[in-house]
C-alpha cells in the first residue's frame, strides 16, 4: 500500500510540474510580445502626444490599438484617464498597481492580469471547475504599461489593455489533458505496481507460511517458488533447512526412544530379579548369588550406557575438550591390544598386531585410546570362537593409517551406511547379548572427527570387517 501511495505522489508531482512549466511557458512568450508592443507604441505616440491637438492625437491611438489588437489608454501623472480608445474611462482615476509602478518610476514598463466581464464570452470549461469554483462567467484581461516621455520628462503611462484569455484556455486544455493523461497513467502503473506486488509478494507470503508451520512442527512442508531469483533461492534454502531440522528433530526423537529403552531394559531386568528375591523368601543361596550377579551385571550395563551418553552429549555441546600432547600413536595402540588380549584368549581368537611406524602426532591420547579399545572389542564380539583379529599401523604421507581387520561374521551392504548411528545395531539381540549399548562406534567417529581425521568400513559377510581410521601426524 505505501509503494502505491508513493507512486501516485510521484505522478501527481510530474503532472502538476509539467503544468506550471507549461503554463510558464505560454505566459512568459505571452508577456514578452505585449510588452514589446507597449513599449514600442509608446516610443511612436511620445512624440505626437506632445505636439498634435487631441482631435489630431486620438485617431491615431485608434489606429494604433487596431494594429495592436487590444484597448489603449493614457493616463496622466495623476494617473487619470485622458485618452480612452473605447471611450468609457476617461476623465476618471486608475488604481492600477503596474500603472503607478511605473509612474512611480519603480519600473520602465509593468504587466498585471485582471478577470473582468466577458460580454457574453466565458472561459473554457475544465474538468476541475467543479474542485477549484471558477468563475467561467469572467475573463482574463493583461494590463501591459510603458511610460510616454517628451524631452526627458515622464507625461504619463501608456496601457494597453489585450485579451489573455486564449493564453488561458490553452493552459487550461492542457491541464485538463495532463490530468487525463496522469489518471490514465496512474491506472495503468497501480494495476501494474499491483500485480508485480502480488507477484513479489506471493513467495514472501508462502515462505511466510512455510516458517509459522514449521515453527508448529511441520517439517514436511516445501515452499514453492518457481524460478532462479533470489526468492527462489532463499525458498530452496528455507526448504533445505526444514528438511535438515525435520530430519534433526526425527532424529533426537529417535534418539530419546533408544535411550530410553536402553536404559529401561536393563532398569526392568533389576526390577524383575530384585522382586523376585524380595517375595522368595527361601531362595536358595546359589541362585540368589546367580541373581545378585545379574543385577550387577545390568547395573554395570547401566553404568555404560549413561557414560557413552554423557560422552555424546558433550561432544554435540562442544563441550568436550581434547587435552593434546605430543604422543607415539603407536604406544596407543599396543596398550589398547594390551587391555583387551585377556577378552579375546577367553574366546581362544588371536589378535596380530602389526605396527610400521610410531606415528607421532599432537593428539589426546585418552581419547584415542578410547578410540582404539572400541573398534577393537567390537571386533572381538562379532568375531567367532577361534577368529583372528589383525591390528595393523603404518603411516600414508601426512597421515596415520591404522587398520582392525577381523574374521567375523561381516555386516550386510545395507547396514554399513548406518554402523555409526546412534544405538544402531545390526543384529540387535546378540548385539544385547554382547553387552553392547550402540552407541560406541558413534563415539569412534566423533573422537576422530575432532582430530580431523576420518574413519570408513568395509565388510564381506560371512567373510570378516575391517575398519580404517586415519589421523594427521606431525
Amino acid at each position: 500500500m505505501a509503494l502505491l501511495l508513493v507512486i501516485g505522489a510521484s505522478f501527481y508531482l510530474v503532472a502538476v510540474s509539467t503544468i506550471h512549466l507549461v503554463s510558464d511557458s505560454l505566459f512568459t512568450d505571452t508577456i514578452r510580445a505585449q510588452m514589446t508592443s507597449v513599449s514600442r507604441l509608446s516610443v511612436s505616440l511620445s512624440g505626437h502626444f506632445e505636439t498634435d491637438t487631441p482631435d489630431a492625437f486620438y485617431p491615431r491611438l485608434v489606429q494604433a490599438a487596431s494594429q495592436s489588437g487590444g484597448r489603449l489608454l493614457i493616463v496622466d501623472r495623476d494617473a487619470k484617464v485622458i485618452y480612452d480608445t473605447f471611450d468609457e474611462r476617461c476623465g476618471t482615476r486608475l488604481s492600477l498597481s503596474e500603472v503607478h509602478s511605473v509612474l512611480r518610476n519603480e519600473k520602465d514598463g509593468d504587466y498585471g492580469f485582471h478577470l473582468q466581464d466577458g460580454a457574453g464570452r466565458e472561459q473554457v470549461p475544465s474538468a476541475l471547475d467543479g474542485l477549484t469554483g471558477r468563475d467561467t462567467k469572467r475573463i482574463w484581461i493583461g494590463a501591459f504599461t510603458a511610460p510616454l516621455e517628451a524631452e526627458g520628462e515622464k507625461q504619463g503611462v501608456l496601457i494597453l489593455l489585450s485579451s489573455v484569455q486564449d493564453t488561458v484556455d490553452s493552459v487550461t486544455s492542457v491541464q485538463d489533458r495532463m490530468i487525463g493523461v496522469f489518471l490514465l497513467a496512474l491506472a495503468v502503473v497501480l494495476v501494474l505496481a499491483g500485480m508485480i506486488s502480488r507477484i513479489v509478494t506471493k513467495p514472501v507470503k508462502e515462505l511466510s507460511a512455510g516458517i509459522e508451520r514449521m515453527s508448529k512442527g511441520d517439517y514436511e512442508h516445501r515452499v514453492h517458488v518457481p524460478g532462479h531469483s533470489e526468492m527462489a533461492q532463499l525458498a530452496a534454502a528455507f526448504n533445505q533447512m526444514s528438511e535438515q531440522v525435520g530430519s534433526l528433530d526425527q532424529a533426537r526423537s529417535q534418539f530419546v526412544s533408544n535411550a530410553s529403552h536402553e536404559l529401561k531394559t536393563p532398569l526392568t531386568t533389576i526390577k524383575i530379579l530384585v522382586e523376585s528375591m524380595i517375595y522368595q523368601d527361601d531362595m536358595d543361596s546359589e541362585l540368589r548369588k546367580e541373581f545378585l550377579g545379574d543385577i550387577d551385571k545390568e547395573i554395570d550395563r547401566l553404568s555404560s550406557v549413561v557414560g557413552d551418553l554423557l560422552t555424546l552429549v558433550h561432544i554435540d555441546s562442544h563441550k568436550l575438550r581434547l587435552r593434546r600432547e605430543m604422543i607415539l600413536f603407536a604406544d596407543t595402540v599396543k596398550e589398547s591390544v594390551s587391555r583387551l588380549e585377556p577378552l579375546a584368549k577367553k574366546r581362544k581368537q588371536e589378535i596380530v598386531t602389526k605396527i610400521e611406524d610410531g606415528c607421532e602426532m599432537f593428539a589426546d591420547p585418552v581419547k584415542l585410546s578410547q578410540v582404539c579399545y572400541n573398534i577393537i572389542e567390537n571386533a572381538i564380539k562379532y568375531t567367532p570362537d577361534g577368529g583372528k583379529i589383525v591390528v595393523f599401523l603404518t603411516r600414508s604421507g601426512r597421515d596415520a593409517v591404522l587398520e582392525i581387520a577381523d574374521t567375523g561374521v561381516g555386516i550386510p551392504p545395507e547396514d554399513l551406511p548406518h554402523v555409526f548411528d546412534r544405538f544402531y545395531r545390526v543384529d540387535k539381540a546378540r548385539s544385547r547379548e554382547t553387552g553392547g549399548t550402540g552407541l560406541g562406534l558413534s563415539i569412534v567417529k566423533q573422537i576422530v572427527r575432532l582430530h580431523a581425521g576420518s574413519v570408513t568400513v568395509a565388510s564381506e559377510l560371512g567373510k570378516g570387517t575391517t575398519f580404517t581410521v586415519q589421523l594427521p601426524v606431525k
